[in-house]
Formats: structure tokens, sequence, C-alpha cells
């Protein structure tokens, strides 16, 4: 029988031995980063928080993988989108003239920043989807982790 990486994940975060609140607390601090805007910074800063605050560091990283290589355009896109309908839609982006050199000056990000019509609205878009996956996530993790420890301990007492 061939699993899905899906399946694998998940049987991995009902495996862990914590409570089921600090395993759901832990996984939707990692959603909460995967849909963050800080692209690149996902994995560092969960293992930073989960040291800091002695959480379950597989389950972080169980949340932070919510974005990978597949889900990363449709998140950001929808990110992007949705900062567009709170800032309002431009009518054509005006992007900084772009040479792989001028990534190492300031001027250039000052530029992006003040000229192009993605940054800010795709920086907004993902806070608020971020606070909207983590406040989504906990409560769906706890059920679906209560749920399968009660039929775990169900199933070993020969109840099922």
């Amino acid at each position: 029988m061939v699993h899905s990486p899906v399946y694998t994940y998940l049987r991995k975060l009902l495996a862990l031995d914590d409570t089921p609140e600090r395993v759901a607390l832990a996984f939707a601090l990692g959603v909460v980063l995967a849909f963050s805007p800080l692209l690149g910074l996902h994995t560092i800063l969960g293992l930073t928080i989960a040291f800091a605050f002695r959480l379950n560091r597989a389950a972080v990283l169980i949340g932070v993988f919510v974005n990978n290589p597949w889900t990363i355009v449709p998140i950001y896109t929808a990110a992007a989108y949705l900062g567009w309908c709170l800032l309002g839609f431009p009518a054509a982006p005006v992007l900084p003239d772009f040479q792989w050199n001028h990534l190492w000056y300031g001027g250039f990000w000052m530029d992006l920043w003040r000229n192009a019509a993605i940054l800010r609205p795709l920086i907004l878009g993902s806070t608020i989807l971020c606070i909207i996956a983590g406040l989504v996530s906990y409560p769906l993790a706890l059920g679906v982790i209560r749920q399968s420890r009660a039929y775990r301990a169900r199933h070993r007492r020969g109840i099922l």
C-alpha cells in the first residue's frame, strides 16, 4: 500500500508524545509561519521558536512544511490577491530595473518597496492569511489529535 506524503506527516503528527494541546499549538505555530510573509525563514524561525518555548519541534516543522514547492504559488497568489483587494488593484505594476548585481544594494530594495505594486499587498495579505490559518489550524489539529488518541485507546482495549 502506497501512502502519500500528507498521510505520512499526519501519522507522525498524531503519534507525537506530548499533550494534544501542546502538539496542536506547535502545529498551529508552524502553520502561522508557513503563511507568513517571511519567505525563506520559515524553518529557521520555526525551530528557533520551538527551542525557545520548548514546543514539539516535529509538530512545528510539520506545520511549517504546509508551505512547500507545491503550495507556495497558491499561498502567495492568494495572499497577493487579498492584499490587492484591501489596498486596491494597481493599474499596472511598476517594477524597478532589474539586474542580478542590484540584489546586493539597498537602493534596489527601497525602489522595489516604493514602486512595486506586489510587495505591500503580498505582505499585508500574507499577514492576514497567517493569522487566519493559525486560528483555524489549532482547533482542527486539536480535534484530530484527540479523536485519534481516543480511537487508539479504544482499539487497544478491544472495544473496536
